[in-house]
């Protein structure tokens, strides 16, 4: 739900400001602690948006490990996660 939020939200800006920050928030993470996946996010993020796009919402088991770590932190308010994380819980109480 939420990596399709984010998606939406860039979907929105013509100037893609989300793809951006996330390539900033990918650099930070590696100079900080460099990982596997944060490698395979920065080379995911040299591409265009619809590629982006198609990793951030891959379903497959690599692609919810990847959305683990996933740099679009931010793109969301911490009100927008919270309403998507109350939301999760009522489809997954029903």
């Amino acid at each position: 739900m939420l990596a399709r939020a984010i998606a939406e939200r860039i979907d929105a800006d013509p100037l893609r400001r989300g793809v951006e920050q996330a390539r900033i928030v990918c650099r930070r993470w590696r100079e900080a602690n460099d990982s596997r996946d944060l490698r395979i996010w920065s080379d995911v993020l040299d591409k265009p948006w619809p590629e982006i796009r198609s990793v951030l919402l891959d379903p497959s088991e690599d692609g919810r490990r990847l959305r683990q770590s996933n740099p679009f932190c931010g793109i969301l308010t911490p009100q927008e996660r919270w309403a998507l994380y109350r939301e999760f819980r009522k489809h997954e109480a029903a």
